[in-house]
């Protein structure tokens, strides 16, 4: 099995704000495991939130990462063996998670869904993200929006809020699902869930910094929408410490590192009794598509990374009617839209 990786510049429809930072483009790491004529992908999308980044995943991969050359090998022997080398970087991880799953899966001929036992359903409706920019361009955002049923719409801006909402309600009355990015203090929370119940919104994400989560608990209390966990969702061993504090959890692969560890955080969310949201960061297809075969056990979508960018160079998961259709192709299913130099 041969190993090989390249970044790839992502460059944004619009400019993606979120109440800490903006960005026009991203540079991800994109990997590939070559065995025979298999061809298995995967992808890292860094956050500078989580301390990760391009350059130290690239120290990590330019230092040899040792594949097992045991034809007989099990998976989780494959995936021990690597992710021992990565350093913790879960958006790593989560890359050579995607790869090795996606070659096991095409190496049993097998779809990666029909191989966790999953079914190939009718899938829920994912959002369509609105990210904070200039307000003038939410009417061709929204214009732009339109074969979703739900926008996610970032909030978190000094004094601004509630002016974006007003002004997506002149051009459409959607379901509106608010993501604060941790950029509420209390009384600017408490005022704004109070507000937003009448704006058709159905939940508020993560109106906290994660290390304020008895605030959180507090605001849930009196909140009367639904408050979910993002920054303070991390991983499994995170529910129990958090489950009281919010209604609802977001996995994203790039958060927990890999496949299997959001399969755990599903069920221990299911246990605990919280709802949950699969989500991801700006991804190309193959971090899209990736997710969308766990979409089967969770409440709700927002898988729409690929759908932000130029120059998504894959293709994988469709939207049908605002719902996602996974591909019925062993693996993850994603296929090379057009050539470009370095990608398999």
């Amino acid at each position: 099995m041969k190993l090989s990786f390249t970044t790839y510049r992502i460059f944004l429809k619009h400019t993606f704000g979120i109440s800490r930072s903006s960005n026009n483009w991203y540079d991800i790491v994109l990997i590939f495991l070559q065995d025979g004529e298999i061809i298995a992908r995967g992808e890292a999308a860094p956050s500078l939130r989580y301390n990760e980044s391009t350059e130290k995943i690239l120290s990590i991969l330019n230092r040899g990462i040792i594949l097992p050359d045991d034809s007989s090998i099990t998976i989780d022997d494959m995936l021990v063996c690597v992710y021992n080398q990565l350093d913790n970087i879960k958006s790593l991880q989560a890359a050579f998670s995607m790869a090795i799953w996606d070659w096991w899966s095409q190496k049993n001929n097998k779809p990666l869904f029909d191989l966790l036992g999953y079914k190939r359903k009718v899938l829920p409706h994912t959002s369509f993200t609105i990210a904070i920019g200039n307000i003038n361009d939410i009417e061709k955002k929204i214009e732009e929006a339109k074969p979703y049923d739900i926008l996610k719409v970032k909030l978190g801006t000094p004094n601004k809020d509630k002016e974006i909402i007003k002004e997506i309600r002149k051009y459409t009355d959607k379901m509106i699902r608010v993501d604060a990015n941790e950029g509420w203090d209390y009384v600017t929370a408490l005022d704004m869930c109070k507000w937003l119940s009448d704006q058709n919104v159905e939940f508020i994400e993560q109106p906290f910094p994660a290390e304020e989560l008895e605030k959180s608990k507090k605001l849930t209390k009196l909140s009367p929408l639904d408050i979910y966990a993002d920054e303070n969702s991390m991983l499994s061993r995170d529910i129990e410490q958090i489950k009281s504090s919010f209604d609802g959890i977001n996995i994203k692969l790039m958060k927990c590192g890999s496949i299997e560890e959001a399969i755990v955080m599903i069920k221990e969310a299911k246990k605990n009794g919280l709802k949950i949201m699969l989500g991801c960061m700006v991804e190309t297809s193959i971090g899209i598509t990736a997710a969308s075969h766990l979409a089967s056990e969770v409440d709700k979508i927002d898988l729409d990374g690929n759908l932000l960018i130029k120059n998504d160079p894959y293709s994988g998961v469709r939207i049908v009617n605002g719902r996602l259709v996974i591909p019925n192709l062993n693996g993850l299913g994603i296929k090379l839209k057009f050539k470009h130099d370095n990608l398999l």
